[in-house]
């Protein structure tokens, strides 16, 4: 496949999603620096979701493009884009049952960019020590707790050699002080200069990240800006925290 060149940041333009009938996005654009941190809130059924597994590649989009790095991805499956630095995490974890904690962040690194067995396996043992989980590495994933399972979905992505994660509502079902470890390893992705998408209904979680907020709301894009702007308009309060606008 030719791959047709575009910026060189991370956008996707006029995409819309339909199933049958049901347009769940409608003309979407997104845009975004490859090393910025980016929150998305909404309702339910906002389209949230949709749009990330648009941009990853999960979903065809029913019209518009994705461009990735100077690439246009639209028609790239979603490995070929994982292979090119952009990955995503799911809502409900995904592990590999019958494998060790280590064995799936393995299977991960080993098929990505590296060149040997032991590239592979260093990136590993990196992941899952970014991630706090050496200690569980020989555990079987299945019989991980929430807390582990999330970050274990963390750890995979992260061994792909990303350049961006999406992350899909990672703090879900945590307490306060789960979701908080989850925050400091986050923010270390930030520090290594990996771009992050992150939807999360947990919104003072997501503040400490992001430095940009996306606001969804019936398939399109209500507000984008700075956080603490885009928690305050009227629109968003409308939509999302069911507020009055007078």
């Amino acid at each position: 496949m030719t791959v047709e060149k575009t910026d060189a940041r991370f956008s996707g333009r006029g995409i819309t999603k339909r199933f049958g009938a049901l347009a769940v996005l409608e003309n979407v654009d997104f845009s975004m620096g490859m090393g910025e941190a980016v929150g998305i809130v909404g309702p339910n059924g906002a389209g949230k979701t949709t749009l990330l597994a648009t941009l990853s590649g999960a979903y065809q989009p029913s019209a518009g493009t994705v461009a990735f790095g100077g690439q246009d991805v639209t028609r790239l499956s979603a490995a070929a884009r994982c292979r090119l630095g952009l990955v995503r995490t799911h809502q409900v974890p995904k592990p590999f049952s019958g494998m060790t904690t280590f064995e799936n962040v393995h299977v991960a690194a080993a098929h990505s960019d590296v060149r040997s067995r032991d590239e592979a396996y260093e990136r590993a043992v990196d992941s899952l020590t970014l991630c706090g989980m050496l200690g569980v590495a020989n555990r079987r994933a299945e019989t991980l707790g929430l807390l582990d399972r999330k970050r274990l979905e963390l750890a995979r992505a992260l061994a792909t050699g990303p350049k961006v994660i999406l992350l899909d509502e990672i703090g879900g079902g945590l307490t306060d002080s789960e979701a908080q470890e989850l925050v400091t390893t986050i923010q270390e992705l930030r520090r290594r200069g990996i771009g992050i998408v992150w939807i999360e209904h947990i919104v003072h979680v997501l503040l400490q990240v992001v430095e940009r907020l996306i606001c969804m709301d019936a398939g399109r894009i209500i507000a984008d800006g700075e956080p603490q702007a885009v928690m305050a308009d009227p629109e968003v309060v409308r939509a999302y925290l069911g507020g009055s606008t007078q």
